[in-house]
């Protein structure tokens, strides 16, 4: 079972947090997640633990305990499919290929709202539809 732990100290190292899971069973891996660019950490983590059973006991016992000077926030992970950027995302008043079917908001910004990319007609020659004004294009 994968656990997502939310407002870790910067004073904890991810020996101490497999340390602290252990108590509820077997700890299969313990992780903190960090910035892409600068690899400081963002003061959150995963913990995988081998069963559900040992992972419900460990987030019913340390949600909302303090770790050295904060509190955590323990919950069981979201599952995701792995498919970051893959344009599934609903984009407001409009699609991808830059057709806008919603309403657009005139001014200087370049495009408005809605289309590709969120920008009224988009950047591959969309057509609008909608009401709305039209952008400065790209």
């Amino acid at each position: 079972m994968k656990i997502y732990i939310g407002n870790i100290s910067k004073e904890v190292t991810e020996k101490n947090l497999r340390m602290v899971f252990e108590k509820f069973g077997k700890v299969e891996s313990a992780q903190f997640v960090r910035d892409k660019q600068s690899g400081k950490l963002k003061g959150c983590g995963f913990v995988e633990m081998a069963s559900e059973t040992e992972g419900q006991a460990a987030i019913a016992s340390l949600n909302g305990k303090a770790l050295k000077g904060s509190t955590l926030d323990v919950n069981e992970a979201l599952h995701s499919t792995g498919k970051r950027g893959s344009g599934s995302r609903k984009r407001p008043g409009g699609s991808r290929d830059g057709a806008s079917v919603g309403r657009g908001i005139q001014g200087d910004s370049p495009g408005g709202y809605g289309g590709s990319r969120g920008r009224q007609g988009g950047d591959k020659g969309g057509q609008v539809r909608g009401r709305g004004g039209q952008g400065r294009g790209r």
